[in-house]
Parts: C-alpha cells; sequence; structure tokens
C-alpha cells in the first residue's frame, strides 16, 4: 500500500505536479506514492479508496501552488468552502487519523495560507511547518524535496523483518528412555533404572 499521498488541486500548477510525482516515485519507488489520477484503477469506487488511502497514509503531501488557496468554481464560491470539496476532505481524513501532513510549496513565490482563511477541520495546514520547491532551483529542489520525505518515513519492512516477525517453531517435545539393566555389572546397577532424556 501507498505510504505517500499526493493532495493536489487539478487547475493549480499542473506542470510542477507531475515533477513531483515523478521525482517522488524514482526516491521513493512508485509503489509508494498514491496520486488519484493514476492509482485510483479504472471502475473502482473513486470516494472510498481515495479517502480509505487518505487515513491509512503514513506521509500527506498537500501540493499548494499560487492559485491553490483561492481557487473557485463557475458560480466564484470558493472551493475550499464547499464541504465536499475532496482536497478539503483528503486533508481532514489525514488529520484525523493523526497522519504526518506537510505542505509542499510549489514556487518560489508562493505562500503558506494561514489557518485563519482555511475551514475549521483543516485549519490546522496553516500551521505546519512546509518544503518548498522553487521553480528557480528546480532539479535541487525535487531532491531535496524527496531527501526530506524519505527521512521522515518509517522503515519499510523488509526479509529481515519479516523472519523476526514469524512466530518461532515449537520445540520438539522431550524424549524419555528408560534403560533397564540386566545381568552383569554390580548389584547396584541391576537394582536401578537408567533415565535418560533427549530434547
Amino acid at each position: 500500500m501507498p505510504r505517500v499521498f499526493l493532495s493536489f488541486r487539478k487547475r493549480d500548477s499542473r506542470w510542477m505536479r507531475e515533477r513531483v510525482f515523478s521525482a517522488l516515485s524514482d526516491r521513493l519507488g512508485a509503489e509508494e506514492v498514491f496520486q488519484s489520477g493514476r492509482s485510483i484503477p479504472p471502475g473502482a469506487d473513486f470516494a472510498e479508496i481515495l479517502l480509505s488511502r487518505a487515513a491509512d497514509c503514513k506521509l500527506m503531501c498537500v501540493l499548494i501552488g499560487p492559485g491553490w488557496t483561492d481557487a473557485r468554481d463557475t458560480e466564484g464560491t470558493r472551493l475550499l468552502d464547499r464541504p465536499h470539496d475532496w482536497v478539503r476532505r483528503e486533508i481532514a481524513t489525514a488529520l484525523r487519523a493523526g497522519n504526518r501532513v506537510v505542505p509542499v510549496l510549489l514556487g518560489d513565490a508562493t505562500m503558506l495560507p494561514d489557518a485563519s482563511v482555511l475551514p475549521a477541520e483543516i485549519a490546522e495546514l496553516g500551521r505546519l511547518q512546509f518544503l518548498r520547491v522553487p521553480e528557480t532551483h528546480l532539479t535541487q529542489g525535487l531532491a531535496d524535496l524527496g531527501d526530506a520525505l524519505a527521512a521522515l518515513l518509517p522503515p519499510a519492512p523488509g526479509p529481515a523483518a519479516a523472519r523476526d516477525a514469524a512466530p518461532a517453531a515449537d520445540p520438539l517435545p522431550a524424549t524419555t528412555m528408560t534403560a533397564h539393566v540386566h545381568g552383569g555389572g554390580s548389584a547396584y546397577q541391576a537394582a536401578r533404572d537408567q533415565t535418560i532424556r533427549f530434547t
């Protein structure tokens, strides 16, 4: 299951979003990064998978470009103010689950939105330490982002961890052999049983 969830708004800095996905896939492995447009198969329940991945991820990256906070629908309503807005629901789900949420600012001038301009259920986002991917140093910025996120993730379980987690085999039952001594030897030897235990 992917450990990193990319939350983004489709209209916001699309070209940088794709670069971030590619960089993280190269750094962490494509199977470790969830992006809704790529990770949800055709015919699957979009809402169920999206929200379950948001709840189960180890780390959510909220990609914030210059138009993220004030994006609006055709009627002029700010998208974040709609209770059913997917970006809002993703972030709220991850925060409620206690997952680490990292704002990632796309571009040199993008600012982290203040908590006061965010809906109450995701206002915490405006108080979290952010990372930035600058356009002026994009290649290095993407590499730094990958390194920073990799350092925040717990080690992935490997073969050694699987072996350590495997239950130990039950020990073989002890076997008792009793040898009766007949003839020869002393009276003491003939009178006693010799018991040998094999474990």
